[in-house]
């Protein structure tokens, strides 16, 4: 393990940043101690072949394992999971100016989220707030976004409560895992694996509040263990991937209350598999007709149809990760594409989307990352 992460530091220490046409992705990693990763990464993606150039590091920085872009692609916010180290910020969120013309990385500022291990931030549409949930503290933070996009003085902090789930080793207290602005920007949601309830908070961009929607949250099956969840575009459907018991969960969204109504549940592994296995991401197709999410264990990506009038999901196939721990993956812009992050073999794969089918079929394309756990698409000039 030590040499390989050796090899992988040297090779990307050496890199020189080539960044041209097509798209360029910022993947974020985990920095263990004495591991090859050192934070942030840059990789262009050529959209004609599938490839990829070589690894550059955009930003030195402690577990950046969450990424989000502002609306106007001109700003970047990387979580600090942990802050352990760089600085000890506990939880904490980065912003970044994103160069869209060299892909360079400018550091605007930082703040401390919650104190506690963080797991995932969202920006909202307006891009005028950030809200970034603390999974260990089972607290919720909001910062308000000045002009330039740096982040300003937390302006929210909530702690989750309620009953735990079934699961003792997992459940053992609040876990807030995602947050998931509705398309109409009036509400965010969080997903608490800890106590399997999806939680809804009113919001106001302009002064980064968040108040409890009523109803302020609903129940997910007991052990479920929401994780991560995706809105339709059309704001109807709430799509929710369970780490726990590997399932993706359908909600109705009442578009006046933001109530959200449980709907069809359907299982993202194939009957036959009786190992451990973990899910992790869940991402929908630009044009709406796809979901996908991702299996670790089974190391595998599940692709469902979605029926747009009932949000109902219907099974299309599952395929190989191309790794192992597939921790994250991303649709490029015009779902011609997915690029899975695979934490345990430090990778990142390219899937071409077939765009009758919506399955993934693997390309040549493959890029060394160490340790990486989420990657974000954005346009390069």
């Amino acid at each position: 393990m030590k040499t390989r992460a050796l090899l992988l530091l040297a090779a990307l220490a050496s890199a020189a940043p080539a960044f041209g046409a097509g798209y360029r992705l910022y993947v974020g990693t985990y920095t263990p101690e004495g591991g090859a990763s050192r934070g942030l990464y840059a990789v262009t993606f050529d959209p004609a072949s599938g490839s990829f150039g070589q690894p550059v590091l955009a930003a030195e920085m402690h577990n950046p394992s969450f990424l989000a872009l502002r609306p106007d692609g001109r700003v970047l916010y990387a979580l600090d999971e942990d802050g352990s180290r760089g600085g000890g910020m506990g939880g904490g969120v980065a912003a970044f100016a994103l160069d869209a013309a060299t892909g360079n990385l400018r550091l605007l500022n930082r703040r401390t989220a919650t104190g506690a291990s963080s797991a995932h931030l969202a920006v909202d549409a307006t891009g005028r707030m950030v809200v970034a949930a603390s999974y260990t503290g089972g607290q919720i933070a909001a910062f308000p976004l000045r002009a330039d996009g740096s982040l300003g003085e937390r302006s929210a902090w909530i702690t989750v409560a309620g009953r735990t789930g079934p699961n003792a080793a997992r459940q053992d207290r609040p876990h807030p895992h995602c947050v998931t602005f509705s398309p109409d920007n009036r509400f965010a949601y969080v997903c608490d694996l800890g106590l399997d309830r999806i939680f809804c908070y009113r919001i106001d961009p302009a002064a980064g509040s968040l108040a409890p929607g009523d109803p302020s949250s609903v129940a997910c099956a007991p052990g479920a263990g929401p994780r991560h969840s995706r809105f339709s575009a059309d704001g109807r459907f709430l799509y929710v991937i369970n780490e726990l018991n590997g399932t993706i969960a359908a909600y109705a969204c009442n578009p006046d209350s933001g109530a959200l109504t449980p709907g069809p549940v359907v299982s993202t592994l194939p009957a036959s598999f009786a190992g451990a296995n973990t899910c992790a991401e869940i991402q929908i197709h630009p044009n709406g007709r796809f979901v996908y999410g991702s299996n670790r264990g089974h190391d595998s990506l599940a692709v469902f149809s979605r029926d747009a009038g009932t949000g109902r999901l219907s099974p299309v196939g599952i395929v190989p990760c191309g790794g192992r721990h597939p921790r994250h993956f991303a649709l490029s812009p015009d779902g011609a594409w997915l690029v899975c992050a695979n934490r345990d073999t430090d990778d990142l794969v390219a899937f071409r989307v077939d765009p009758a089918t919506g399955l993934p079929a693997p390309v040549k394309g493959r890029a060394r990352v160490p340790q990486a756990v989420c990657v974000l698409f954005t346009p390069a000039d």
